[in-house]
C-alpha cells in the first residue's frame, strides 16, 4: 500500500497498519484508565462530562487542570523520545546507540538546567543548545578514521556521566526547595504539568511531522552498507546532519517537558521493529511505543500511595530487561 501526499509518498505495509492499530486501541484504554484513576476515582461518564464542561467544578478541576495536561505531555514527550531513538539506532545501525545511552539527554538536561540557573527561564533553548553542543562534542570526541558506532557509544557513556556530574554541581548553586524538585526532574517526572506544556511538546512534534515523514524513506536506506547508501543517491554526510539536528531537537523538547526519562528512547525503537518486522525504521511505531512506554510509567508513578515516584524510576524498570536482552543479542552476534 503506498500513501501519496503531496510532499512525500510513502509505503505501508498490512502489517505495519495492523500493528499501528492495535497500539492505538492500546494507548486509548490506557489513556482512559489514567484519566480516571487517581485519589478521586471518575468513571467514563464523569470523564465526559467534565470534558464537555457539564461536570462539577471539583471534576473539571481535577481532569482538565491536572490529569489531561500531564497525561497529554507523557504521551508527547514519549513519543518525541521514541521518534529520537529509532533515529539515532538506525543511522548508526546499533540499537544501543539511543540518545539516552550516548549522552544527549544528558546534554540537553544540562542545558535546560543551566539555563534555569542563569536565567530562571528558558528551558527549551538552553536544552536545544546543550542536546546540539553534547553531540558535537560525542562526535568530535569518537571520530577517528570514521565513526564507529561502539567506540561513540562509549564516548558517549562517559561524557553522559560527566554531565549528569555537571548537573550536580549546578544544584548545589539553587535554594534546598528548588534543588529538590530538579533532582526529581532530572531522573524523569510528569508532575505538575499544565497546558502550556501539552501546547509545546504537541506544537513542536506538529512543526517537525512532515520532515520525519521524509526522512522515514532515507533512514531505511541507511541500514544498508554506506557504499550501498551513496551508490542510491543518498548525500551521506548532510542526511546524517539533518538526522541528527532533528533528533535532538525531538529530545530537547521532550527532555523540556518531562525530564531526561530513562530508558524511553532506548526501548522504543527495537521494540518496534521486532513487531512491525521487515528490517525498516518503524518509525511511527516507534513514537507509539514510546508514548505508551512513558504514559505507563507515569501511571503507575501515580498508583504508589502516600508518595509520588517520579515517572524515570518505572521507565528504568521497563527499560533495564530490554537493555540486558539487547546486550545478550549482541553477544551472541559477536559484536561485543
Amino acid at each position: 500500500m503506498i500513501l501519496r501526499l503531496s510532499f512525500v509518498s510513502l509505503q505501508i505495509s498490512r502489517r505495519a497498519l495492523i500493528v499501528s492499530a492495535v497500539l492505538s486501541l492500546l494507548m486509548l484504554s490506557l489513556l482512559m484508565l489514567s484519566v480516571s484513576m487517581g485519589y478521586y476515582p471518575l468513571s467514563l461518564t464523569r470523564i465526559i462530562a467534565a470534558i464537555g464542561d457539564h461536570a462539577s467544578e471539583v471534576e473539571q478541576m481535577i481532569v482538565m487542570d491536572h490529569r489531561l495536561p500531564r497525561i497529554l505531555s507523557a504521551v508527547g514527550a514519549g513519543a518525541a523520545f521514541g521518534l529520537a531513538g529509532a533515529m539515532f539506532q538506525t543511522m548508526l545501525r546499533n540499537p544501543l546507540a539511543s540518545p539516552d545511552v550516548i549522552g544527549f539527554n544528558a546534554g540537553a538536561a544540562f542545558g535546560a538546567l543551566a539555563a534555569i540557573v542563569m536565567t530562571g527561564a528558558n528551558i527549551l533553548p538552553g536544552a536545544l543548545i546543550g542536546g546540539l553542543l553534547t553531540a558535537a562534542a560525542v562526535t568530535a570526541l569518537a571520530w577517528h578514521n570514521g565513526l564507529h558506532p561502539y567506540r561513540l557509544i562509549l564516548v558517549g557513556i562517559g561524557a553522559s556521566l560527566t554531565l549528569v556530574a555537571g548537573a550536580d554541581l549546578l544544584m548545589s548553586r539553587l535554594d534546598s526547595m528548588t534543588a529538590s524538585e530538579m533532582a526529581k526532574w532530572l531522573i524523569g517526572t510528569l508532575n505538575s504539568r499544565d497546558w502550556g506544556d501539552v501546547r509545546l511538546i504537541w506544537g513542536g512534534l506538529a512543526l517537525m511531522l512532515p520532515l520525519c515523514l521524509w526522512l522515514q524513506f532515507p533512514l531505511s536506506r541507511l541500514a544498508m552498507d554506506d557504499d550501498i547508501s551513496t551508490s542510491l543517491g543518498l548525500a551521506l554526510s548532510p542526511l546524517r546532519l539533518t538526522i541528527t539536528t532533528t533528533g535532538v531537537a525531538l529530545v530537547a523538547l521532550a527532555v523540556s517537558v518531562a525530564g531526561p526519562l530513562p530508558f524511553v528512547a532506548f526501548v522504543s525503537g527495537p521494540i518496534a521493529r521486532r513487531i512491525v518486522g521487515g528490517g525498516k525504521p518503524a518509525l511511527l511505531a516507534s513514537a507509539m511505543i514510546g508514548a505508551l512506554v512513558t504514559l505507563l510509567a507515569d501511571t503507575l508513578a501515580r498508583s504508589v500511595p502516600i508518595v509520588q515516584l517520579p515517572a524515570g524510576v518505572f521507565t528504568a524498570l521497563i527499560g533495564a530487561p530490554v537493555l540486558m536482552w539487547l546486550l545478550l543479542v549482541q553477544f551472541r552476534k559477536g559484536t561485543l
